[in-house]
């Protein structure tokens, strides 16, 4: 039986398993959303295309499933390209369908055509043009394995208006992807994984490096065998947090141009470092010449171009991080490293304030007291989007992330304006869990239009706004490196509560950190989307810092007199 091009996008979709798609309908795209009414599919109405790929993304993260978006051709399609750069830096899987102009109008500049393979080339893994019916399902199921298969990311199929129109013969076995997707070099050999196992129990100063691809390969529970085992301490990227438990007692926290100074000077002292589905990028590595001088290195990735881009290493086993891991785990030597840890802790000294002790109370509302207790009163068990800036650290440092997919954040990209329709999408793959938006007053503007979508969808996310008047991560480097002078960087801001009211969501406004409990309470019990402005001190900065060109252990520290560096709430 011969359907309609676009009645097949639909039957693929719902042969992959699909039921949720994010879009923005239009002109090259109509004869799809005509045909989506035949389909048991869940079509998310966006305010606008970038934040259609970001709720995909939310809800790939969240759910580990492949998102979809769909959108016309020219703007629409172009909109899409930020949303695609986030992905593909993060190592998300979606799908991308466009619309596009008739084929016999290519090349034309027709009304609304862009070259939309050509311009997402360097932000996808891979993309096609699909201008006959009849390729529409072999292009589909392919871009779905691509996504997926070894280091996942986004892929975009452009289908031109007069295929979706055209008539073929549906015919999903035939459509299974015939071509070779990838060259995936074979499993490490068995010398090397010999190598890496003795380095791993010859070693006296090891650290692990846990990143992302921990997640992605479902190799927790393997992670901490080893670190257990060998008795390894592991420090986070991060887009690792979460990947592996924040209080578990091997954790030391996240590293890199924010994390935690002991954590920091501790890969800088190691012997060894054991680095599993991490990418060495700049942010977590400092001055590369500087990084870990001591220290061998083994890496262990499923994506072989990684090896030595950044950091030159001893060890490269390259393959799916689960898989290697179970190579080499029956080979790993129990060990005990106590006089090593021991060290490490010393380093944290009056540090460890922030984790068992109320953060000081002078009368100011700082972000970190927002972050600290709302982890409290969440209890930790939140799914958390951030946006991008200073809240995005503080988060990563004050809010401690145990379960899987706890924390979604834009980490590549550090795309603003990503968290509150990433939120949403993440509600909508997990509902029952509790989804909490943590946004700079900066990058909520940029997207909060999307409140209507969740209003619209009768979705429940509880929205923390941390509005300090600035742009406040550009503001803290206008403050250290060009002598404060804040140019563009203050920012005026709408009245959030009237603005959540004017959406039909509840809004409240806190300036106390005694009001931050009841606060948290109301928006938890609000029967929709909830928003919370949190008026907080507006020249703060997130401490430690690694200063661009810096090596890792040069940090600038919290200077004095500080109520929270007097403490030692910060890394001291």
């Amino acid at each position: 039986m011969e359907q309609t091009g676009a009645q097949i996008i639909w039957e693929c979709l719902l042969k992959m398993g699909v039921d949720t798609v994010f879009g923005y309908p239009g002109g090259a795209i109509l004869p799809t959303y005509d045909a989506m009414t035949g389909y048991p599919v869940r079509h998310v109405l966006v305010r606008h295309e970038q934040s259609a790929v970001h709720m995909a993304d939310g809800y790939s993260r969240a759910s580990g499933r492949t998102g979809v978006v769909v959108a016309t051709s020219g703007p629409g399609a172009t909109n899409l390209v930020t949303g695609l750069a986030t992905a593909m830096l993060d190592s998300i899987p979606l799908v991308a369908i466009t619309g596009q102009v008739g084929s016999g109008l290519l090349g034309t500049d027709a009304f609304q055509e862009v070259d939309i393979t050509g311009i997402t080339l360097p932000v996808t893994k891979h993309n096609y043009l699909v201008t006959r019916a009849e390729d529409i399902a072999p292009a589909i199921r392919e871009a779905f394995a691509v996504a997926t298969s070894g280091r996942p990311g986004p892929v975009l199929v452009d289908i031109t208006k007069d295929a979706q129109q055209g008539k073929a013969t549906f015919e999903w076995e035939k459509a299974m992807p015939t071509r070779h997707l990838r060259h995936i070099p074979p499993f490490p050999a068995a010398a090397e994984l010999e190598r890496a196992v003795a380095m791993i129990n010859e070693a006296k100063r090891p650290v692990i490096l846990a990143g992302h691809g921990i997640q992605l390969s479902g190799a927790r529970a393997e992670v901490l065998t080893l670190a257990e085992r060998a008795d390894i301490p592991f420090a986070i990227t991060l887009l690792g947090l979460g990947a592996v438990p924040a209080t578990h007692p091997h954790s030391l926290g996240m590293m890199g141009m924010h994390g935690e100074a002991w954590v920091n000077q501790a890969i800088q002292e190691a012997d060894l470092l054991i680095a599993l589905g991490m990418r060495f990028d700049d942010r977590v590595t400092g001055r590369l010449k500087a990084y870990a001088p001591d220290a061998k290195k083994i890496h262990i990735d499923i994506d072989f171009s990684e090896f030595n881009k950044n950091v030159p290493v001893d060890v490269a086993l390259g393959g799916d991080l689960l898989q290697v891991l179970r190579a080499i785990l029956p080979k790993v030597q129990s060990a005990r490293h106590t006089p090593w840890l021991e060290r490490i802790n010393s380093w944290r000294g009056d540090s460890a304030v922030r984790d068992i002790k109320n953060l000081p109370d002078d009368g100011h509302l700082y972000a970190a007291h927002v972050m600290h207790d709302l982890w409290k009163l969440t209890k930790g068990a939140a799914v958390v989007v951030t946006d991008v800036g200073q809240h995005q650290m503080w988060e990563a440092q004050y809010y401690h992330h145990d379960g899987e997919r706890s924390l979604i954040t834009s980490g590549g990209a550090g795309t603003m304006g990503f968290a509150l329709p990433a939120a949403i999408g993440a509600k909508m793959a997990c509902p029952d869990a509790e989804v909490w938006v943590v946004a700079g007053d900066g990058g909520f503007q940029m997207t909060f239009a999307e409140l209507m979508t969740a209003v619209q969808e009768d979705v429940k996310v509880n929205i923390a706004i941390i509005n300090n008047g600035f742009l406040g991560m550009v503001r803290q480097w206008q403050e250290l490196f060009y002598e404060s002078r804040y140019a563009a960087t203050p920012i005026l801001s709408p009245d959030f509560v009237k603005l959540a009211e004017a959406f039909g969501v509840h809004g409240q406004r806190v300036d106390k950190r005694a009001d931050v409990a009841s606060a948290v309470a109301a928006a938890r019990a609000a029967k929709g989307t909830a928003l919370i402005e949190f008026r907080v001190e507006q020249e703060d900065s997130v401490y430690p810092m690694v200063a661009a060109g810096a090596a890792l252990h040069d940090m600038i520290r919290r200077p004095s007199p500080s109520p929270l560096a007097e403490t030692g709430a910060d890394p001291v």
